[in-house]
Formats: C-alpha cells, sequence, structure tokens
C-alpha cells in the first residue's frame, strides 16, 4: 500500500474515525470513573441506584466502544507504518508520534486498572485527581495531532512544539485544578 495510493487514503481515514471515536470513549470512561467515584460519597440508597447503572455504562462503553476503536486505530495505524515504513521510520516527527503512542498505551492500561477497580467497589483515587489523569489524553492527542499537522516544521523547530505541549499541558491541569477547587467550594 503505497503513500498516497487509494488503499492507504482509505486506511488512513478509517485510521482518523476510529481514533476519534477512541479518543471520545477514553475521554467519556474516565468521566464516568469520576462520577462513580463521586458516588461513593452518597447514601446507601443512592449508591444501590447509581452503582449498578455506572457499572453498565462503563463496562459497555469500555467494551462495546472504546476498546474496539481503538483496535481498529492500532491495526490501521501500523498498516499505514509498515507498509511506509521506509519513509516513516526516517521521520522526527514520527519518532515523536510513536513516543506518545507508548504513553497512550500505558495510559490505556492505566485506565483499565482504574476501571476495574471501581467496578469492584475499590475507590483509590479522589475525583480531582481523575479529573487531572483526564487530561492527559488530552495533552498526548493535542502532541499527536499537531506533530503530524506540523510534521514539515518538526525539524526546524521540534524543541519550540514540545516546549508548548509542556506549556499546554500545565495550563489544562492548572485550569482543571482550579475547577475542581472552585467545585469543591460550592458543596
Amino acid at each position: 500500500m503505497e503513500y498516497g495510493s487509494l488503499y492507504y487514503t482509505i486506511t488512513k481515514s478509517l485510521h482518523i474515525i476510529f481514533m476519534v471515536s477512541y479518543f471520545a470513549g477514553l475521554f467519556y470512561i474516565v468521566r464516568l470513573i469520576i462520577y462513580h467515584t463521586e458516588a461513593n460519597q452518597k447514601s446507601i440508597e443512592e449508591k444501590n441506584i447509581l452503582f449498578p447503572q455506572f457499572i453498565l455504562m462503563e463496562k459497555k462503553l469500555w467494551n462495546i466502544i472504546t476498546v474496539p476503536a481503538f483496535i481498529i486505530m492500532l491495526t490501521t495505524g501500523l498498516v499505514m507504518l509498515i507498509s511506509n515504513s521506509n519513509y516513516f521510520l526516517h521521520q522526527p516527527w514520527m519518532h515523536f508520534k510513536l513516543a506518545m503512542i507508548i504513553f497512550l498505551l500505558i495510559y490505556h492500561w492505566r485506565v483499565w486498572l482504574i476501571l476495574e477497580d471501581t467496578i469492584n467497589n475499590k475507590f483509590k483515587y479522589q475525583s480531582v485527581k481523575l479529573r487531572m489523569f483526564n487530561e492527559i489524553a488530552t495533552i498526548i492527542l493535542f502532541s499527536v495531532i499537531f506533530s503530524v499537522i506540523l510534521k514539515s516544521y518538526f525539524i526546524s523547530y521540534w524543541y519550540w512544539l514540545i516546549i508548548c505541549f509542556i506549556v499546554t499541558g500545565i495550563l489544562i491541569m492548572g485550569v482543571v485544578k482550579l475547577i475542581s477547587l472552585k467545585e469543591n467550594k460550592k458543596y
């Protein structure tokens, strides 16, 4: 499958579609875990209603949307990478993207572990920590998208791009912390 061919373009389109689906599922699953964690502070009656509903929603989201989209996203990405490895594996932006994918794999695994704990009523993290954890996926998404879109500038300005990713991450985490502090003062 040659770079720029019809099959490559179709594979790339599927990769983008399932990347969007995967990240939507990834963002929402952590949000459900946050709500599930916050429901742990409710009365027994409320827990008896909320917990089974959260568990059902979490399992369906993870198993029916997030993981299948993840598998298809990775498969189409690998097909494109392998079929054009002579080009891609010599590109600095692709090295950065692959590093972000490794972080994404680790993040995915951590989400799965936290989800398993939450489903089994083991709440190891407060909701503010989970909100900040949720933003890691945002930073990875920003990094991957910008590295692909700005690939022609990557060699000349790679250090500025990485500094921008780091500053963006710090800003996102700061905003989440401020919002969480503000929400905690309301209650």
